[in-house]
């Protein structure tokens, strides 16, 4: 019988974070179990990975900052590079946004974020590159940007293994061992492994495994396009990361002249089975992604096609993400329902996490985001964009 003080199923970016602060807090014994070949096997790969620290409640600004600050830290320590951009973010503002936006920033500037809030006709000279038409103000965040998703799950989990984590990949969790009102720990198709804590961290399959011991896990799996264009302009491009708030899109650069574009807030979404979807980009959605992409930025005027995919998001009721122990169920925590915009968060969550179940203590604000909120009727509420504002 092999036995271990933690167990963190799945490798991708919620994952990862735990397992290495598990480790790097000193916990003795943790086991990372993940089912593809390597890290970020599933959804993570294929996050858009922009970095935005403008948020309606304080705490996600928060974690967003900690998070860059977690990824900095990690390139010092593992001696790589490029894990984090920090380019720049600018949030296109529409008129019904304008108020708050303008709030947002006057948050994120109490607790320290450098961001700043101008009108159109303020901050036109300084975005060449964009058809001003229906932007009411556009904010900016000079110290955010992007990441390299596959990268830093990578890293990640290289660090946790050079402290002495016990990673197994290609082997499938199939349930949780459940004895009473705890979980003891995971079957897998290596066998059975016990554990004092286990962390859901499945992503879009993390209430296929929730399920397997009866624990209610209220998450909607969505499939998400994006698309990589090639832009042939000779002149100025835009250099930073970008919300289009008005025409729905958001944008991030890539390298010589790429750009990942997906479709934003409002839009349609359709239930999946994480286990069966269509990989590839909708025809219809591609089109559309370009039509806004060259009404809003003068160099895709002449953008070429170079690929497009679907992945998932997993969801929970209110665009927040799971993450805690629960009062109902021991030996067990969750990890997931990043709602799309779990990326930036994980570092500092996986942090947060790692700490709680070390301490059995945790911050207020953290703690709120444990499952137990569905219970207490205590969801979060967004001031504007509809979600993962």
């Amino acid at each position: 019988m092999s036995s271990y003080d933690f167990i963190v199923v799945g490798a991708g970016i919620f994952g990862a974070s735990v397992a290495y602060q598990l480790k790097k807090m000193g916990a003795p014994r943790v086991l990372l179990v993940e089912r593809g070949s390597a890290p970020a096997a599933g959804t993570t790969a294929a996050s858009a990975a922009i970095m935005r620290q403008h948020y309606s409640n304080q705490v996600l600004s928060e974690v967003t900052r900690e998070s860059m600050d977690i990824l900095r830290r990690l390139e010092e320590e593992s001696g790589r590079t490029n894990l984090l951009r920090q380019v720049g973010w600018y949030f296109l503002v529409p008129e019904q946004s304008l108020a708050g936006a303008k709030e947002n920033v006057a948050m994120q500037r109490r607790i320290g974020i450098e961001a700043n809030l101008r009108t159109m006709r303020e901050a036109q000279s300084d975005l060449p590159w964009l058809n001003p038409e229906g932007v009411a103000a556009v904010v900016h965040e000079p110290q955010s940007g992007y990441a390299d998703p596959v990268h830093c799950a990578e890293t990640l989990v290289d660090q946790f293994a050079h402290l002495g984590g016990t990673k197994m990949f290609g082997t499938r969790c199939k349930s949780l061992l459940r004895t009473g009102d705890r979980i003891e720990g995971v079957s897998t198709d290596r066998g059975d492994f016990f554990g004092g804590f286990t962390v859901n961290a499945c992503g879009p399959w993390s209430r296929e495994l929730a399920a397997s011991a009866h624990i209610p896990l209220p998450i909607r799996i969505f499939r998400e396009q994006e698309t990589v264009w090639q832009c042939k302009h000779a002149g100025d491009m835009p250099p930073c990361s970008i919300s289009n708030g008005v025409d729905a899109i958001y944008l991030r650069p890539m390298t010589e002249g790429r750009y990942t574009i997906g479709r934003g807030f409002p839009k349609e979404y359709f239930d999946v089975d994480p286990n069966a979807y269509e990989k590839a980009a909708d025809g219809d959605v591609v089109q559309d992604i370009l039509t806004r992409a060259q009404h809003r930025f003068y160099p895709f005027a002449n953008a070429a096609y170079l690929n497009g995919f679907a992945s998932l998001y997993d969801v929970t009721p209110d665009w927040y993400p799971f993450i805690g122990p629960r009062s109902d169920v021991g030996g067990y925590a969750d990890a997931s329902g990043g709602s799309g915009h779990g990326f930036k968060l994980a570092p500092a969550l996986g942090a947060r996490l790692a700490g709680w179940l070390l301490n059995e203590k945790v911050a207020p604000d953290i703690a709120r985001l444990s499952h137990d909120r569905v219970l207490a009727k205590r969801l979060f509420e967004q001031k504007f964009g509809g979600n993962r504002g």
